[in-house]
């Protein structure tokens, strides 16, 4: 049998990494990295416990990975400048700089819709391509980890995939998410598609095959090979009932 990849998975007892490692866990051998909460092993997995700003520690958890999910950071779309400085943009810094000086892992990084949010804002529908345009400090800091790592490529050839992430949930919650929910197997599938593509860079929106989206999704399916298997619509009776 084929020695499964080995992943380090940053962030891993945050909203999507914690539900995400169950998903990934059939298909490799997961190394986790946890800071403030440590959940339990799980059969082979590795656990590191450290911060994502300490470079050195980063270090030491991309070593002999074959990928990296960076999931790590401040998730809060209000997020402090100061915050996101040290969470986002330092610990994003590390986790390619360390990827880079050990052996070129492929890094997946947890990008967010906001990048662009505020063509949301302007009622605009919006393609990867378009300039960023972010709707606060959350947004930019994202931003910045995708400009990072198109660098990061360029100059070192290191592989990285940036998925704009929508409205991480079970279930979409409010009118809202009709557009731009991503449900957990969806972002699974995401995922593993990222670790295994051959694509040396890229930015794709990860969200659901939602009818009502107004993020382009169509790079993702035709690049990465993507097939949605929810859709938000089939909640839109109950969502639209409860609003009106």
């Amino acid at each position: 049998m084929a020695t499964r990849k080995l992943v380090l998975m940053t962030g891993a007892a945050g909203m999507i990494g914690k539900q995400l490692q169950h998903f990934l866990r059939e298909r490799y051998q997961l190394r986790l990295m946890y800071h403030h909460t440590v959940l339990p092993a799980i059969g082979d997995d590795q656990v590191i416990i450290g911060d994502v700003r300490d470079l050195a520690t980063v270090e030491k958890a991309v070593e002999g990975v074959d990928a990296v999910v960076h999931l790590a950071g401040d998730p809060k779309v209000n997020a402090t400048f100061e915050s996101v400085i040290e969470n986002n943009i330092r610990g994003t810094y590390n986790i390619y700089e360390a990827a880079h000086r050990h052996g070129h892992p492929r890094v997946v990084f947890a990008s967010t819709n906001h990048v662009a949010g505020w063509y949301e804002v302007l009622k605009q529908y919006v393609t990867p391509d378009m300039p960023v345009r972010p709707d606060g400090y959350y947004g930019a800091s994202k931003a910045f980890g995708e400009a990072l790592g198109r660098w990061y490529n360029d100059a070192f050839g290191l592989p990285v995939i940036c998925l704009r992430i929508g409205s991480y949930l079970d279930r979409p919650t409010n009118v809202r998410n009709l557009s731009t929910w991503l449900s957990p197997r969806d972002m699974a599938q995401l995922t593993w598609r990222s670790i295994e593509s051959d694509v040396t860079y890229g930015i794709f929106y990860a969200i659901s095959g939602n009818t009502r989206r107004y993020w382009d999704i169509s790079d993702t399916q035709r690049v990465l090979g993507y097939e949605p298997e929810d859709n938000a619509e089939e909640y839109a009776a109950e969502i639209e009932g409860r609003a009106r």
